[in-house]
């Protein structure tokens, strides 16, 4: 049985947190959505799908205006998706009855570590581990706000440089912290197997490489990429920790063909 439905755009390294943790503890989960272009021509729902597939009346009483991403465009939310989700924003899980709405991606990765925690303790062993884990996600997620901001310049045709900045401190930070609780010779950053610490490095990491792609809005901007081999050079632990993990048989589903999909495009 499906104990959790993901609403979100598609591919996504964000919910990876949540299907990599499915596959390290045995959770079933189901996941909906399409690219960020479709996902504006989608009822956002616990029973998201396509407007193709809804009432016109329905379509019309659940329009609104987007926000985070979906700036000043036509959405379409229902009144039960805003309860369920008062920030309104993806990716969005659910209660399998739908009246629980989770939201934020780390929080959702949680929700996967609490159901399957009888099958592989991603949330650590004692309270002591569960709150270093807690630690490390709420570093990620000063840097993952910096990096989306940064993510979103990168798709105009010059790049501010107060982003630039932002985003490369954060990442610095980060990375500095990630290759610290490393030392010397450590596998996972909490305990001696993966954890949702693992995993939402991997996540946050994978999707801040997408500025890979976007190479010549930088150079045009005067700016040099934060990913660069030397800036990945001070940071060897975190660096081959990324590598590894992302060879691992719960990782490699989704991150290779993600990785690899971002290589092909800077070619």
């Amino acid at each position: 049985m499906t104990e959790l439905r993901i609403f979100s755009y598609l591919p996504n390294p964000r919910i990876w947190k949540a299907t990599i943790a499915a596959r390290l503890c045995g959770v079933e989960i189901e996941l909906r959505g399409s690219s960020p272009q479709e996902l504006q021509d989608w009822l956002w729902d616990f029973d998201a799908r396509p407007l193709s597939e809804v009432e016109p009346q329905a379509a019309e009483e659940a329009e609104r205006i987007g926000r985070v991403g979906f700036t000043g465009g036509r959405l379409f939310k229902t009144d039960a998706f805003l309860r369920a989700h008062p920030f309104g924003t993806v990716p969005a899980a659910f209660s399998p009855d739908g009246q629980i709405g989770i939201f934020e991606s780390n929080s959702i990765m949680r929700a996967v570590a609490r159901l399957g925690h009888e099958r592989f303790a991603l949330y650590g062993h004692d309270p002591y581990e569960a709150s270093r884990i807690d630690g490390f996600l709420d570093a990620s997620l000063v840097f993952a706000r910096d990096a989306q901001i940064y993510l979103f310049a990168l798709r105009e045709p010059t790049v501010p440089p107060d982003s630039h900045t932002r985003a490369k401190e954060a990442f610095t930070i980060y990375a500095a912290g990630i290759e610290q609780a490393l030392q010397p010779d450590r596998m996972f950053l909490v305990g001696n197997d993966v954890t949702l610490a693992d995993i939402c490095f991997v996540a946050e990491l994978s999707l801040f490489s997408n500025e890979r792609t976007r190479h010549q809005a930088l150079e045009k901007s005067g700016l040099e990429p934060i990913l660069s081999d030397a800036q990945q050079a001070k940071f060897p632990r975190a660096t081959a920790h990324f590598a590894r993990l992302a060879d691992h048989p719960a990782f490699a589903p989704d991150v290779r063909p993600y990785l690899e999909r971002l290589s092909a495009a800077t070619k």
